[in-house]
């Protein structure tokens, strides 16, 4: 039987010149509830999640330092927004 490869995320694009700034703010916890419907590769010290919780979208971004992880989210959206500012991450065009 032969087992696939464990998956290996997408990586995020360098950034652009001109692109967006996320507004990247302290976690809320305001879901009890959240399933990452997207992630980026785990082998970056930075990583994101794209996050569904109680109907709408958010993004988490992780940062992982030898002094503990940091956090962050962007505000929660309608699907079709923070999909097309998911888009606009992977590609470079926003951070």
């Amino acid at each position: 039987m032969n087992v696939p490869p464990p998956y290996h995320g997408i990586h995020v694009a360098p950034l652009q010149s001109g692109h967006e700034r996320i507004n990247w703010m302290v976690p809320t916890h305001r879901s009890d509830r959240i399933r990452v419907r997207r992630h980026t590769c785990d082998c970056k010290a930075t990583i994101y999640e794209l996050c569904h919780a109680g109907g709408v979208l958010f993004i988490r971004r992780t940062i992982r330092r030898d002094e503990g992880n940091r956090v962050h989210e962007t505000e929660r959206l309608i699907t079709v927004r923070m999909e097309d500012l998911w888009t606009r991450l992977i590609l470079g065009q926003a951070r």
